[in-house]
């Protein structure tokens, strides 16, 4: 289980066994399947929040009718027609509601933040696997070769000259930059609901707490809540060997009693909630480091032949724009620096670019950024969102009502991996899923350079 769910649960349970004992003991399976699905939602599996976590207060409230009417026996049908009064009576009170909104907008948006990661990176490993077309490597032979020729070995390209080369080869990539940078600003907008009010330890960390305010608002409500439901759903027989019927044992109320913030206990279960709060202190702090990382991130692809052609190693550099290998000789390169993305392309005078066949591979990229832009924007507002993974390490699909037709596109097949698990290092985990840095793109690109430049030696 991931570090913060484990936790909570622990902290829960250490809680709850010490202020409900046995009567908590007994049932302690329907919190314990509370935790398992939303980290099964977490990891990336076919779960609907808000009908689990109605599930779960249904589920509730069919153990705590019969805790608080034991001298009753209920069937199966009987218990069922109870969990049926669960929005109408509202024996929980208000907790249920307030919950399912906190926990559903943190979950969401966490498990979206790490699935927008995840696409991030693997985007960019995709792309930098693309092949150069033929007519790129021959611009390349071309600069990087023909000095040799010439008999100017010392001479390096032109840095205009290597511009207009990069832009031929990265045409179809520079195509990536616009839904790229959308993707990225969408990704900045849920990483600030992380750091806000979509904040994954403010729901966790008293999670015990509200659960149990729930509990005592059902204690009393009890006998409102008895007569509705006997009303709604009929008599039900007497348990076998009593003779008389009470809605609530005499020892109810010293079983369970109310359980305050003030008085979180300082044993096992204080200890967990440090943890808790320490693991996501340092969640915090890792959010706010790939914030910076997203921002250095923009423009990344349009910037690609600018930061290439800035190296010591490839070029001349901006002050020897006169004593650089200009394609031809030993001068000033004289063309015009093309603008970038494919279609700018067509008068290239350093790359044969074919501007009527874009890259199909590069654009599934552009539309895998697109489809999870649209589910960080769902995300982003509280929506859930539907992660259709057909990889076979994954662990299945979310599912909710929070995409439309027009909102979530459906007729493309986004194949990703599962969602990283939270660890107690929020770093590592993050680390792993990180942005794109000009540098790994870039020494793609430099090594492919001078490897040709061996070649032509």
């Amino acid at each position: 289980k991931t570090a913060f769910q484990l936790n909570a649960e622990r902290s829960l349970n250490d809680m709850f066994v010490q202020t409900y004992g046995m009567l908590y003991m007994q049932n302690s399976e329907v919190f314990q399947d509370l935790f398992i699905e939303l980290k099964r939602y977490y990891t990336g599996g076919n779960v609907n929040l808000e009908e689990m976590l109605n599930d779960f207060w249904a589920r509730l409230l069919e153990r705590m009718f019969q805790l608080i009417n034991p001298h009753y026996h209920f069937s199966e049908d009987y218990l069922e027609c109870v969990s049926k009064y669960t929005d109408q009576l509202k024996p929980f009170g208000d907790v249920p509601r307030k919950l399912k909104v906190q926990v559903t907008r943190a979950f969401i948006a966490a498990r979206t933040f790490v699935q927008g990661l995840t696409v991030g990176r693997e985007v960019a490993n995709r792309v930098s696997k693309v092949s150069p077309t033929p007519g790129c490597i021959r611009a390349l032979m071309k600069m990087l070769y023909c000095p040799y020729c010439r008999g100017l070995p010392t001479v390096k390209p032109c840095n205009n000259y290597c511009l207009n080369v990069m832009k031929g080869c990265l045409a179809n990539q520079a195509d990536l930059d616009t839904e790229w940078n959308l993707f990225i600003d969408a990704m900045l907008l849920v990483a600030d609901r992380l750091e806000g009010p979509f904040n994954i330890e403010s729901v966790m960390d008293p999670i015990d707490v509200k659960i149990s305010e729930a509990i005592m608002n059902m204690q009393e409500n009890s006998v409102h809540v008895t007569t509705k439901v006997f009303q709604g759903c009929g008599q039900p027989k007497p348990a076998p060997g009593l003779r008389s019927s009470r809605s609530i044992p005499d020892n109810f109320n010293t079983r369970f009693r109310p359980y305050h913030p003030e008085e979180r206990p300082t044993t096992a279960a204080g200890t967990s909630l440090d943890r808790l709060r320490t693991i996501w202190r340092t969640m915090q702090h890792a959010v706010i480091d790939i914030k910076e990382k997203l921002k250095l991130s923009k423009k990344f692809w349009s910037s690609l032949p600018y930061t290439i052609c800035k190296e010591e190693r490839v070029t001349a550099g901006l002050s020897m724009e006169e004593d650089c290998w200009n394609g031809h000789t030993k001068a000033k390169y004289l063309p015009e620096i093309m603008n970038d993305g494919l279609t700018n392309q067509i008068n290239n005078p350093e790359v044969d670019v074919d501007i009527t066949r874009p890259d199909t591979y590069i654009r599934q990229q552009i539309m895998a950024l697109r489809v999870m832009t649209n589910k960080l924007k769902n995300a982003y507002n509280g929506n859930d969102v539907n992660f259709q993974d057909t990889s076979e390490e994954s662990s299945g699909s979310g599912s909710g009502s929070g995409c439309t037709d027009d909102i979530c596109p459906t007729e493309f097949e986004f194949i990703t991996t599962e969602a990283p698990l939270f660890d107690s290092d929020r770093r590592e985990v993050f680390a792993s899923a990180s942005y794109p840095s000009h540098s790994g793109f870039t020494w793609l690109i430099v090594c492919l350079v001078l490897l040709l430049q061996r070649q032509c030696r």
